[in-house]
């Protein structure tokens, strides 16, 4: 096999997928729906490329991925950095935003085109928000969470206008994480 060969430029695009995916400590169950490898492989790529790499920063991390929402509400800097990744969703068309604000799934068709936008879509998170306290695994259920429009929500701000992600169980004071902070 000749790596410059077109016909292996679409399980290249894959393994480069599931490396970067496992450099952002994603789960084995959302490596192997990106790209479509058994989670064998998966497995096999990690042991070879990060398992006994020197200085290695990369932890596999075990069991179901987090999916409570309560997790975005929890303290004042949380939601302001889920707002802001929603928004980032919101470009990348991984989440579409309807005039009334209901959110569901974006034209990105599963598989490895949302894997690769959502790779970047966190990327552009982890810039805009420099020591955010997003793992990857808690952005990935924000966004599974705002495609099927449950436990949050976006509401628009009375105050300035802007759109923010609220719980969408709590009683909310209509007022995105900034304008809550300034007047408290």
């Amino acid at each position: 096999m000749r790596a410059t060969d077109d016909r292996y430029a679409g399980e290249r695009a894959q393994f480069d997928l599931a490396i970067r995916l496992i450099r952002h400590q994603a789960r084995t169950h959302i490596i192997a729906e990106c790209t479509g490898f058994s989670q064998e492989r998966i497995r096999k790529l990690y042991a070879t490329y990060f398992k006994h790499q020197r200085g290695n920063q990369v932890r596999r991390k075990r069991g179901k991925s987090p999916s409570a929402v309560d997790f975005f509400f929890r303290n004042s800097r949380v939601p302001a950095e889920a707002s802001a990744l929603a928004g980032v969703f919101f470009v990348y068309g991984l989440v579409q935003l309807r005039s009334d604000l209901t959110t569901g799934p974006g034209p990105v068709p599963q598989g490895y085109a949302k894997g690769e936008r959502f790779c970047r879509a966190y990327e552009v998170y982890k810039i805009l928000c420099s020591g955010g306290q997003l793992s990857f695994e808690r952005a990935w259920s924000l966004q599974t969470a705002l495609e099927a429009g449950d436990g949050v929500l976006v509401a628009d701000c009375v105050r300035c206008g802007a759109l923010y992600v609220q719980d969408a169980l709590a009683l909310d004071p209509a007022a995105c994480p900034g304008c809550r902070s300034r007047s408290a």
